[in-house]
C-alpha cells in the first residue's frame, strides 16, 4: 500500500452511542492519570475513571501515540495482553514506492486506552456470552454493518496468529465482517484528494475489516497476566475481547478487552475493566500535510485527523477521531451491561 492511501484517516471497529441506561441515567467519563488506587480514587457510580496515556514522557506530543517499541517495553503488562497475540512484533511488509518493491518493517505507533467502571451487579449474574453476537456490535453502532463470515472467508492479507486459527469453530466465537463508511467532511475532503494521485493509490472512504469477537473459555482466562493489567486483587469471573486482524487501511490491528472481576468489599458489584488498543501504522502519522497547497485539504494531515484535532473531524464516532472514538466505545459497552 503506497503512501497515498495511507492517508485515509482512520481505524476500525466505530462506536457512537450515548452510554445512557435503561434507568435514564447516562454514564460519565472521569479523566484520570492511571487507574490505580491513587490515580483514579474509589469508583463512583454510573462514572468510567479513564486515561489514554495521550500525556506520558513517551507519547509524542502532537499525537499522543506510543511508538510500538517503546510501548512494549515500557508497558510489557499490557504487550503481552492487549497485543493481537502475546508474540506479536511489527511485520515485514513489501512496500513499493516509485515501481520498485522492497521488504520493510512495518513501524506502528499505539493508540491504548483503559477504563473502568462499576456495576451494581454481582458478575455471576452477568452472562458475557449473551454479546457474543453481531445484535450487541450492532447495538454499540448502527452505523457499522456486520456481517458473520466463515474462518473461509478472512482476507489472505490477514495477520496470523501462529498460537490459533482465527475464529476457531467452538462455543462463543464469532468471525465478522464489519464496513464503515467515514462521516462528516472526510469523504469529501478523500474525493478530492484522490484526483490528485495516481489511480493505484486511491484511498477509501470507508472501513472494511474482519474481527473475532470470542468469550474467553475459564482455561482461557490468565488470572494472573489479566490480574496484573487489571491490578485489582480478585478472581477473573469473565472476559470478553475482539480481535481486529485485519484491516483494509491506516490499522495493523486492534483489541477491544473487557475483563470482569468481583468487588472486594461489596460482593453485590462488578469492577468491570476495559481496555482499548489500536496498532497504527507509523508511515500514516509520518505522512505530512501533502496537500498543504490545496486550501480544501490543507487540514488534512493523517496524524491530526487521528487524534481528532483537524477541521476535517466531526462526529463522535471514528470520524470525531481516536480519543472520541475510545470513549464512546466504553461508555457503549457499561450502559449496555448496566442496563441487562
Amino acid at each position: 500500500m503506497g503512501r497515498s492511501r495511507a492517508l485515509a484517516p482512520l481505524v476500525a471497529l466505530a462506536v457512537c452511542v450515548s452510554g445512557s441506561t435503561a434507568r435514564g441515567e447516562e454514564f460519565r467519563i472521569a479523566e484520570v492519570r492511571s487507574l490505580g488506587a491513587a490515580g483514579a480514587g474509589p469508583l463512583q457510580p454510573h462514572t468510567i475513571a479513564f486515561t489514554d496515556h495521550h500525556d506520558e514522557p513517551l507519547a509524542d506530543p502532537a499525537t499522543g501515540l506510543i511508538r510500538f517499541e517503546d510501548w512494549a517495553r515500557a508497558m510489557p503488562v499490557q504487550k503481552q495482553s492487549l497485543s493481537l497475540y502475546p508474540s506479536f512484533v511489527e511485520p515485514m511488509v513489501d512496500l513499493t514506492e516509485n515501481g520498485v518493491t522492497k521488504p520493510y518493517k512495518e513501524k506502528l505507533h499505539m493508540y491504548v486506552a483503559e477504563a473502568r467502571f462499576m456495576l451494581s451487579k454481582p458478575a455471576p449474574s452477568i452472562d458475557l456470552a449473551h454479546y457474543v453476537t453481531t445484535a450487541f456490535l450492532e447495538r454499540m453502532d448502527p452505523k457499522v454493518k456486520h456481517r458473520v463470515i466463515a474462518a473461509a472467508d478472512i482476507d489472505a492479507a490477514a495477520n496470523r496468529n501462529p498460537d490459533r486459527e482465527w475464529c476457531e469453530a467452538k462455543p462463543h466465537v464469532l468471525c465478522i465482517e464489519s464496513h464503515y463508511e467515514l462521516e462528516g467532511k472526510l469523504p469529501a475532503g478523500i474525493r478530492v484528494a484522490n484526483q490528485l494521485v495516481e489511480k493505484k493509490k486511491k484511498i477509501d472512504d470507508f472501513l472494511r475489516f474482519q474481527s473475532e469477537l470470542r468469550l474467553l473459555s475459564p482455561a482461557e482466562l490468565d488470572q494472573p497476566g489479566l490480574g496484573k493489567l487489571t491490578g485489582i486483587d480478585a478472581p477473573i469471573l469473565g472476559a470478553i475481547e475482539q480481535n481486529i486482524f485485519y484491516v483494509n487501511q491506516v490499522m495493523q490491528f486492534a483489541k477491544f478487552l473487557a475483563v470482569l472481576q468481583p468487588d472486594a468489599t461489596d460482593g453485590g458489584k462488578t469492577i468491570v475493566s476495559a481496555f482499548i488498543a489500536l496498532a497504527i501504522k507509523t508511515r500514516v502519522i509520518e505522512n505530512k500535510n501533502k496537500y498543504a497547497n490545496v486550501p480544501v485539504l490543507r487540514n488534512l494531515v493523517p496524524g491530526q485527523v487521528l487524534v481528532g484535532k483537524s477541521s476535517f473531524n466531526t462526529g463522535n464516532s471514528l470520524s470525531g477521531g481516536l480519543p472520541s472514538y475510545a470513549r464512546n466505545e466504553i461508555k457503549a459497552v457499561a450502559g449496555i451491561l448496566d442496563q441487562e
